[in-house]
């Protein structure tokens, strides 16, 4: 994940401002956001310095930015949403045929919505709401909250920190929930700690590095009070 959207932010830092219409309705930029408007159908849409913003039921090949948010509004479609310094969010009925990825930025995929792909980010939290991810969700210093009925096939794994937990204070547990009649398919791997907690009425799969604290209605707070 991280060499993908590393290679990003190089391709699109070095490119010259440029947009254009043709039957991919490409746009490409370096500053400034970019918009996919309701209905419409877009291949690439990509910028350096700005958001991307999907409109209703609009269909694009790819959203990429560096330095921004991505936001897809209801029943859009699109094949990636991939950004560096940005949360991506989602709304209902939408559909992603490959991945959902940040580095620094949380991911929110609202109701009944589908990922072909892994739901990724290094500093933000993941939330999915009755939604199916056929691949895996994946973070490092980041809270997971796998909503209620959602489906998750390729598992979950909490990655360790390339240079510790942070520069100072105390570190932040991550917690991980699994919601009322979930399922987690594959391994859940934790390589450092985490708080998780797992719905009685969920389904999970095998879990590496963490106990799994069964809860019915109130989850208990924070053990590092944050």
């Amino acid at each position: 994940m991280r060499r993908t959207l590393l290679a990003l932010a190089l391709s699109l830092a070095a490119a010259s401002v440029a947009a254009h219409d043709d039957q991919h309705r490409d746009i490409d930029r370096v500053n400034g956001g970019v918009t996919a408007e309701a209905g419409q159908t877009y291949g690439d849409l990509s910028t350096v310095n700005g958001g991307v913003s999907i409109e209703a039921g609009a269909i694009v090949d790819e959203a990429e930015t560096v330095n921004g948010g991505i936001t897809i509004a209801d029943n859009a479609q699109l094949g990636s949403a991939t950004t560096v310094n940005g949360g991506i969010h989602a709304g209902q009925h939408i559909v992603v045929k490959n991945d959902v990825e940040t580095v620094n930025g949380g991911i929110r995929i609202s109701f009944l919505s589908q990922v072909g792909g892994d739901v990724s980010t290094v500093n933000g939290g993941i939330t999915i709401q009755q939604t199916e991810v056929n691949g895996r969700l994946n973070t490092v210093n980041g809270d997971i909250t796998v909503g209620a009925k959602s489906h998750v096939r390729g598992g979950i794994l909490v990655e360790k920190p390339n240079h510790g937990w942070n520069w100072s204070g105390k570190p932040r547990i991550p917690r991980i929930v699994i919601g009322p009649d979930a399922v987690v398919d594959g391994e859940l791997r934790f390589e450092h700690e985490v708080e998780l907690f797992v719905h009685t009425s969920a389904k999970v799969g095998t879990v590496t590095g963490a106990t799994a604290k069964p809860y019915t209605d109130t989850l208990p707070a924070r053990a590092d009070g944050r």
